[in-house]
């Protein structure tokens, strides 16, 4: 099952809590980021993959903020 179809079958309460999870995480990969190139020897690989993973929640978040935003035609 892919991620949309997945999407379409949970109810707006779980989106919602999805959402706010996901935008915790992606804080805290913001965070583990800043720190690891504020030490100056951090390893710029393992800063590539956070860097990836927090890409792929800012997906996932704008895939949930769409379906719970309703569709306004101007």
């Amino acid at each position: 099952m892919n991620a949309s179809a997945d999407m379409s079958m949970k109810n707006d309460e779980v989106l919602t809590v999805e959402l706010e999870v996901f935008r915790r995480q992606h804080r805290d990969l913001d965070e583990a980021i800043t720190a690891l190139q504020e030490r100056g020897t951090s390893d710029q690989l393992t800063i590539r993959r956070l860097k990836k993973q927090k890409l792929g929640l800012k997906d996932k978040i704008s895939q949930i903020e769409d379906r719970l935003t309703p569709d306004i035609i101007a």
